[in-house]
């Protein structure tokens, strides 16, 4: 029996850093997705082992179901209701990864491998099984690749494994029902914190529900836009450190507490008209456009916003210089110091600006996607696609 799920990846639309000091944040799934393919062997296949192929990265990993069992059978087993990985199994899982000899280069893969053996083994427990995953997200780039990892995987899991309410028979594309996507969140939770430790919970919830979320202070509201947004996001090919941006603004919050704080109420007030925006009523051309016109100017607001946080970098400033040349705005999104831009494309938009847009880009190195954005969430595919 074969299952395939797939998951979204994430923008932060508006408040990205401003977050973290109380403020309104906004954030939206994109339709650039992770798939998982997850099958069990037939009742005649003798195959006793647990297969792992990344096929974007061109890894394999393999191991037998006894030796998953035999290191971590004292933790896990079909566990009914999602749990924290334990740190003494952590290290278990560990020493499974590491007999996996992961190229130098790739080796911060090793916490999503990591992450997979917990997920595969909880939800489904110790039996044989092939996984191939598949993403059209870059990696590392604030795009909530990993979340999209954990929430494909999980979704193809539990669909398998009968924890959740799923017609087998119907060979489309399916969304889970409410009350499973609860548990497919809170599974894909579990996966994201072995591979960053304290993660918000932002990512895996936008891209297991999709549409798009206002948060604040821990507290996520889920909202639904009335308006079709498309995005070109631009990836700088800039590796960022994330902890250290946000440490950078909390530095010069404390040099400058009562600029940054009137940044941080500007940001908040930018994010709450962004979330009313993208609910209000859209009824022909001219009112989408007004309402473009509105969001446009928020991002740039937002921008500014942002480069006075200090988290801006020479190649998002390169991005907004050549998209303004075409009247178009865009903004950092994530952490900034790299990683990637969203510039907002119009709906009456002519598609050879798009692609002059996009062709300037790449010549600078330059990665550019094209997106919808605020779109469905996780779903699961039982055998062939139609």
């Amino acid at each position: 029996m074969e299952v395939k799920a797939r998951a979204p990846g994430k923008i932060i639309l508006a408040g990205e850093h401003a977050v973290v000091h109380g403020s309104t944040a906004v954030a939206a799934s994109v339709d650039l997705y992770t798939t998982a393919s997850v099958r069990l062997p037939s009742s005649s296949d003798k195959d006793d082992t647990v297969k792992l192929q990344m096929k974007d990265l061109a890894l394999e990993f393999l191991w037998p179901t006894s030796r998953i069992k035999e290191a971590l059978g004292g933790f896990v087993g079909s566990i009914s209701t999602p749990t924290p990985c334990p740190a003494d199994c952590l290290k278990l899982m560990a020493s499974l990864v590491e007999d996996q000899n992961i190229p130098e280069a790739k080796i911060e893969l090793a916490s999503g491998v990591s992450a997979f053996l917990w997920l595969y083994s909880s939800i489904l427990g110790f039996v044989p099984v092939d996984v191939t995953i598949t993403s059209e997200l870059p990696l590392g780039s604030g795009l909530g690749s990993s979340a999209a990892f954990c929430v494909a995987l999980s979704a193809a899991l539990l669909a398998l494994s009968g924890s959740v309410d799923v017609d087998r028979e119907r060979r489309e594309w399916m969304a889970y029902k409410e009350d499973d996507l609860v548990l497919l969140n809170k599974w894909a939770f579990e996966g994201e914190k072995i591979i960053h430790g304290k993660p918000s919970g932002i990512d895996n919830t936008v891209s297991t529900y999709g549409s798009m979320i206002k948060f604040r202070s821990g507290s996520l509201t889920l909202i639904k836009s009335n308006m079709p947004l498309k995005m070109l996001i631009t990836n700088t090919k800039v590796g960022r450190n994330t902890k250290a941006l946000v440490a950078g603004v909390a530095e010069r919050t404390i040099r400058h507490p009562d600029a940054m704080n009137f940044v941080f109420n500007a940001v908040d007030c930018v994010s709450k008209e962004v979330s009313i925006l993208i609910q209000s009523p859209v009824d022909d051309d001219v009112s989408l456009t007004a309402n473009e016109e509105k969001l446009a100017e928020l991002m740039e607001m937002n921008q500014g916003l942002l480069q006075s946080m200090g988290v801006s970098h020479a190649t998002i400033e390169t991005v907004l210089r050549t998209t303004l040349k075409y009247e178009l705005v865009s903004k950092l999104t994530g952490a900034g110091g790299g990683g990637c831009v969203l510039t907002l494309l119009p709906n009456l938009l002519s598609g050879k600006v798009v692609d002059k847009v996009i062709a300037e880009l790449e010549l600078c190195g330059f990665e550019c996607f094209i997106a919808g954005i605020g779109g469905r969430g996780a779903e699961i595919l039982f055998g062939d696609s139609p």
